[in-house]
Formats: structure tokens, sequence, C-alpha cells
């Protein structure tokens, strides 16, 4: 049979992105209202794909407290930053399942 009849097999259906090997970063300070905010964000995300998270404090490095101390709080993905202040879920969300 020719080439031009043959039925190709259909493709399999693409897997949604899934995070692998990420890491977000949650860089705060004790007693700050928008840090704990951006907590409750960082967790939430974090569960629902299965990505670790850690969290910094700048009162105890005083690298991060140089480079940060005005952004607080401020999410790294992967080493980089991601965003500060406020932080938006699907935003979040999409940077860490692209």
């Amino acid at each position: 049979m020719s080439s031009l009849f043959r039925r190709s097999a259909p493709s399999a259906p693409q897997a949604p992105n899934v995070p692998r090997d990420r890491l977000v970063t949650l860089i705060r300070k004790p007693g700050c209202h928008l840090c704990d905010d951006a907590q409750v964000v960082v967790e939430k995300v974090c569960a629902d794909l299965g990505v670790p998270w850690e969290k910094k404090d700048i009162t105890q490095d005083t690298q991060l407290h140089d480079q940060y101390w005005e952004q607080i709080p401020v999410v790294l993905v992967d080493g980089e930053q991601h965003t500060f202040w406020r932080v938006n879920e699907q935003r979040l969300r999409k940077a860490l399942t692209e």
C-alpha cells in the first residue's frame, strides 16, 4: 500500500506541564503582615503543585537584608526574583507550570 493511503496513528495527548525540580523561596521578616499574606499564597500554590518551598528571614541574613529589605516579602522561583510585596496566586502558578 502506498504511503499516501496510510493512516498515521493518532498522537498521544500531551501531558500538562508538571513542575519538576522547582524551588520557591519566600524572603520575609517576622511581624510583617504582607509577608504573612504572601506565605499563605506560596503555601497554597506549592501544595497544589507539589513544589517545594522555603522561607528565609532577612533579619538572620545580612546579604538578604541588604539586597531585599525595601521589597519584602520577595518571592524567588529557582533563585530568580519573581515578585515582591504582593504575591498573585495565578501569576505564581503560571510561573511554576510553564
